[in-house]
């Protein structure tokens, strides 16, 4: 199903939750099943990808848009979340498709944001389990956790996980201009700056050979701090 065009949805009011998607063939089929089973309002963004993603995202009952290039995951997602605004969801849930994400943490995340009044809900990995998690990318989110906390002036145990929710307001107000994975950082940057309550709640996360192999390396993650750090000395 396509067409951000079409009215609003008479369901509309609920949770949808943001899949982007970047040649993602071997994992999407899986990571789909288990969410379309329990959230009736799916969309992926299939980020200009070279193999059968989308082909595969429309066997689902979900809805798929296309990139007709690749953009970056911030691209996508910002994509995803102005559909999901067009038809009227209440509650954007954010959800990788490698499979490292686990469908079970989605109903934590909302909780707060329908329940508690909050904002926006940051899965952390650090406060649930990180299974199979390289040393190497440990202590690169670790270094992460301090740069940010010094930069964007925000207590999080967590920073480049793509699993959170946002209120409908809040995901309107957060606008995604970082294409690729900087929009991780560039999305705590704006919970800080618009003062938006946030809170967040323990998620796993799980490394597998193809995550790793398809992932973000922890050096690109060291050059993305560096540019964020340079953006602010320049400012």
């Amino acid at each position: 199903m396509t067409g951000i065009a079409d009215p609003p949805a008479e369901n509309g009011g609920a949770t949808w939750v943001v899949v982007p998607a970047f040649n993602e063939a071997e994992n999407l089929p899986t990571t789909l099943a288990l969410l379309s089973s329990r959230y009736p309002n799916v969309v992926v963004v299939d980020d200009g990808s070279t193999d059968t993603t989308s082909d595969l995202a429309l066997r689902h009952d979900v809805w798929c848009l296309h990139h007709i290039v690749n953009c970056g995951q911030g691209a996508a997602l910002q994509t995803g979340v102005d559909f999901a605004l067009h038809k009227g969801a209440s509650v954007i849930v954010t959800f990788d498709a490698d499979g490292q994400h686990s469908v079970d943490d989605i109903d934590a995340l909302v909780r707060p944001i329908q329940d508690e009044g909050a904002d926006v809900c940051l899965g952390s990995r650090f406060l649930g389990r990180a299974v199979g998690i390289p040393w190497t990318r440990w202590a690169v989110l670790k270094l992460g956790i301090v740069v940010t906390r010094q930069l964007s002036r925000i207590k999080v145990t967590d920073t480049h996980n793509g699993l959170r929710a946002f209120s409908r307001q809040a995901a309107t107000r957060i606008r995604i201009t970082e294409n690729g994975m900087a929009h991780a950082s560039e999305i705590l940057d704006a919970i800080s700056r618009l003062g938006l309550r946030f809170r967040e709640v323990p998620v796993t996360i799980r490394y597998t050979a193809e995550s790793l192999r398809k992932g973000q390396d922890s050096w690109n993650s060291v050059r993305i701090f560096g540019q964020l750090i340079m953006t602010r000395i320049i400012r």
